[in-house]
């Protein structure tokens, strides 16, 4: 009897499979590390073929894990968003190593269109900003500067992909070039819409000149990808969803109302709240996306984007060697009673919301000379809380005022983080037993459909949580904060 789901939760840094019951539980979990190449200022590069191999290793040994292929009832994928690949329809091969997120190489050409007055256009169709984040830009950088790409993807020879697509293709063996609403909502090329009302857009497509033979089928989060080659796994396994790491992580949290938020603290951190049937529009340069698409259901979102948050702590460890692991913080931020006025910024590859400066760059201030390695650790946990801060009041001031904010990702297993950060944002934090939300998310939406749950199931069932709740005093919230925007101004003129 096939009684599992397998997740594919493909991050920035790892790759993981994971296999849930039927009470969606974890039964299985197998993880290989992910690694990212820094070819230039701003680069950020990972390997296609290298990323496929190890997730199809994690797959396959939790699929003996759990007695075979024929115990996996469906599978499920989640995704770093917005890493772009472009790959050849034959081979399935990569033409160059995707481009991550991350990434600023095209930050010029972005200027450029805001200077020739695109980003209200941009904003309008797709919800998003111009920034080199979004998969556009790299498209077109990729078509440009790999040879044979632009003739690849004029002959329909090729096709673009966010890693989701990629790994469809992959599974498939090329049958299936498809993605889903929620990735799609992050390439600058979508519509901001559901169903009919969402789709490619030849006005961005043209704008950014991506030709539209390189797109996938966008296809609704939930719903039947396809099989999966048999000479994978021995059988043929549905597909049966796919989303965006983020969109995931509000899915398994429960966050299918109007009103409810997350934010998730991996490699980056990222506060998505679900808006409901109305399309979002901000005015504090947060983004409209899609929150899910359900075939029939589906919901918005708005979502601020934090670039660093992760990352911090594994610069920490690997660069400066300041701990060595990243457990190890948390005792160190609490052996101080404060950073002794350092500040550490942490734009490694720019500032996101709400200030979206491509070109930032990371600043310590506020050094003295009694400043130890605590200090600039504390000040990095810190960090987490602060721009926490900025996007809530950037949420408020779009009318999306947060009152309870649900955590996830591998900084919420961080206690004294938890409690600075309720503490800054002046709001209960409430974090789940279990903090693997984006694979629960993708797990829970294969779940709806092979019928072992329902949206309103999903959404009203029991929560084991952590509760958080502020117990700062006003004046030193305000005094931290204080120096906190000095620090940001500080970065941002420099």
């Amino acid at each position: 009897m096939s009684k599992y789901i397998l997740v594919i939760d493909e991050g920035t840094t790892s790759t993981r499979a994971i296999a849930f019951d039927q009470s969606f539980r974890q039964v299985a979990v197998e993880q290989e590390e992910v690694s990212l190449s820094y070819p230039a200022d701003g680069w950020v590069e990972q390997d296609g073929e290298g990323l496929w191999s190890k997730t199809l290793a994690v797959c396959r040994r939790v699929i003996d894990q759990v007695g075979g292929s024929a115990k996996i009832a469906g599978i499920g994928i989640t995704n770093q968003r917005e890493t772009t690949l472009i790959w050849e329809r034959s081979t399935l091969r990569p033409v160059a190593p995707a481009i991550v997120w991350q990434d600023r190489r095209t930050s010029p050409v972005c200027d450029a269109l805001k200077a020739a007055g695109h980003e209200s256009q941009v904003n309008s169709v797709t919800g998003l900003l111009l920034d080199p984040y979004f998969s556009a830009t790299k498209i077109a950088w990729l078509l440009e500067h790999v040879d044979g790409a632009a003739d690849l993807a004029s002959s329909g020879a090729a096709a673009f992909g966010t890693v989701d697509s990629f790994l469809i293709a992959k599974l498939t063996g090329g049958r299936v070039h498809a993605t889903d609403a929620t990735n799609a909502s992050r390439t600058l090329l979508a519509r901001l819409g559901l169903g009919d009302a969402g789709g490619w857009s030849r006005e961005m497509c043209d704008l950014f000149k991506v030709p539209g033979a390189l797109l996938p089928e966008i296809r609704p989060s939930r719903h039947a990808f396809g099989e999966t080659d048999q000479d994978l796994f021995g059988r043929p396994i549905p597909i049966l969803s796919a989303i965006g790491d983020q969109q995931a992580a509000l899915v398994g949290q429960g966050c299918l109302r109007p009103g409810e938020a997350k934010i998730t603290y991996g490699t980056g951190a990222f506060l998505v709240a679900n808006t409901g049937a109305e399309t979002p529009v901000s005015k504090n340069r947060l983004l409209g996306t899609i929150a899910v698409d359900m075939g029939g259901a589906g919901a918005f979102a708005l979502e601020g984007s934090i670039f660093n948050a992760g990352t911090v702590v594994k610069w920490l460890r690997d660069e400066l060697t300041l701990v060595e692991q990243a457990a190890d913080t948390e005792a160190m931020a609490q052996s101080l009673t404060s950073t002794g006025g350092v500040y550490f910024v942490p734009a490694f590859t720019g500032l996101g919301a709400p200030h979206w400066v491509a070109d930032a760059r990371g600043m310590l201030t506020g050094l003295s000379r009694g400043t130890r390695a605590a200090h600039i650790v504390r000040a990095g946990l810190e960090a987490a809380a602060y721009q926490t801060h900025d996007l809530l009041q950037a949420f408020s001031a779009d009318g999306a005022a947060v009152s309870t904010l649900r955590v996830d990702g591998g900084m919420a297993a961080n206690d004294w983080l938890m409690q600075f950060i309720a503490d800054v944002c002046d709001l209960t934090v409430e974090r789940p037993a279990y903090q693997e939300m984006t694979a629960l998310g993708a797990a829970a939406l294969a779940g709806m459909e092979l019928g072992w749950t329902s949206p309103k199931d999903w959404t009203e069932r029991d929560r084991d949580v952590r509760r958080f709740t502020p117990s700062m005093s006003t004046d030193v919230r305000e005094r931290l904060l204080s120096g906190w925007a000095r620090a940001v101004r500080a970065t941002l003129t420099n």
